[in-house]
């Protein structure tokens, strides 16, 4: 594993924490679908379905990891979502399905600072 699947795995799993801390059920995680692509973390938030994209980044020059859901992102992880659905033969939920993001920024000094926002796309 290089450095940056490492970060990625790190901040997945800091994400995971949090979002089960809101009382957030984790159904999957790295879920993969084809050539699709990859979705980070797939959870139920009551009756809603939530597609998770988590992107962490290291303190500096770079963007936040919030400007990452560009529209071409974001209309892949709506495939995505219909993949899992489709794939798990799951009707859609009552709740619907939401892409969340979880952005978290590791500065030099101090704790990860981690931003959950939902229903991005």
């Amino acid at each position: 594993m290089n450095k940056t699947q490492a970060l990625g795995r790190y901040g997945e799993e800091l994400a995971t924490r949090r979002l089960t801390a809101t009382g957030m059920h984790i159904l999957a995680r790295n879920w993969r679908c084809g050539r699709t692509g990859e979705i980070d973390i797939v959870a139920r938030d009551g009756d809603t379905l939530v597609i998770c994209e988590v992107k962490t980044r290291r303190d500096g020059p770079y963007a936040h990891p919030m400007a990452a859901v560009t529209p071409r992102k974001a209309e892949r992880l709506r495939r995505l979502a219909a993949c899992w659905l489709d794939r798990n033969d799951t009707p859609a939920p009552a709740g619907g399905v939401r892409i969340d993001l979880v952005g978290i920024v590791l500065p030099r000094k101090g704790a990860p600072v981690l931003t959950h926002a939902q229903g991005v796309a």
